[in-house]
């Protein structure tokens, strides 16, 4: 299923995306859309793209696109990750499916894979435009800088990363010097000994599975300041009384995430569990996307039913 190349602006920055259409879709026909945001260090054509090619195949119009300052889009410096800049990207597509013929501007749903999981709802909690929300391998950016992977992680970790940032700032303004760190190990050798999720990261982000020369595993350090400051599900209640439907492996490191988040909101609500899958399982995995595919659909497809 090849896609159309679209472009639209987000806080003045152009982003890039890719539009894909359902097979029996005809001019003149609107139907439900969905948006699908990539995760922390991907891109539009990785895991986001994926699942927006195989919900395409279920009947929808279907959105992938790359954050402000990553993939294709544009805006500098290059590799911010501002969590609130990714929350206005999200919303901005949703703009941007409203204003398209083939798109039912009612019937408009979106899904957020890692920490897009986290960014999506979070910028739904607002917009009333995304009639349903969904999530893969959902995580919290902000806790994991805050807290590390499972908490427990000492406060010193965090006062050291915020010290680097706001040195990076300044060095930035001194003599433009733009300091970046790797989002996964860059080898295998550096993988041995961190947890599953940055194991299988590297796996994914680092290897023929999905290497991406717009995905390079570079972000900003000064990001941080702003990643530390960011929550995605505090008013994750605010989704009600639409849907909100998290899913996750039940071997995933991660997986807290999705249960905390649905504890929080009202209903309608729901944590569906795929058996065996990992946080980065749920990505590509012929074993386990079909299973995330088919229960997306089935969400879609009720909560985006015409009126």
């Amino acid at each position: 299923m090849k896609p159309i190349s679209v472009e639209f602006q987000s806080n003045g920055i152009t982003l890039a995306g890719n539009l894909f259409f359902p097979e029996d879709h005809v001019e003149g026909d609107r139907r439900p859309a969905v948006l699908i945001a990539h995760p922390f260090g991907g891109v539009k054509e990785q895991t986001a793209g994926l699942y927006a090619q195989k919900l395409a195949a279920q009947g929808f119009v279907t959105l992938a696109f790359d954050a402000a300052y990553q993939g294709e889009s544009a805006g500098e410096p290059r590799f911010l990750e501002n969590p609130f800049a990714r929350a206005e990207d999200i919303k901005s597509a949703a703009t941007f499916l409203t204003t398209r013929d083939a798109v039912d501007p009612e019937r408009i749903g979106a899904l957020g894979i890692c920490a897009a999981g986290g960014y999506v709802p979070f910028a739904a909690t607002t917009d009333h435009r995304i009639k349903a929300v969904a999530t893969v391998s959902a995580a919290d950016i902000g806790a994991l800088f805050r807290e590390g992977l499972g908490g427990g992680q000492d406060e010193q970790v965090l006062r050291d990363m915020l010290d680097a940032a706001a040195q990076a700032r300044t060095a930035e303004a001194v003599d433009g010097t733009f300091q970046l760190g790797p989002v996964v190990p860059e080898t295998q050798k550096e993988a041995r000994g961190w947890p599953t999720l940055y194991q299988e990261g590297h796996d994914y982000y680092r290897t023929p599975r999905a290497q991406h020369p717009n995905s390079p595993n570079r972000y900003l350090l000064r990001s941080v300041d702003q990643i530390a400051q960011y929550s995605s599900y505090d008013l994750v209640d605010l989704i009600s009384p639409r849907p909100l439907l998290m899913i996750a492996g039940t071997e995933a490191d991660t997986a807290y995430f999705s249960r905390e988040a649905i504890g929080r909101a009202r209903e309608p609500k729901e944590l569906f569990w795929i058996d065996g899958a990992t946080h980065i399982d749920l990505y590509d995995k012929d074993e386990y996307v079909p299973t995330a595919v088919a229960k997306l659909t089935g969400f879609f497809k009720e909560s985006l039913a015409a009126a």
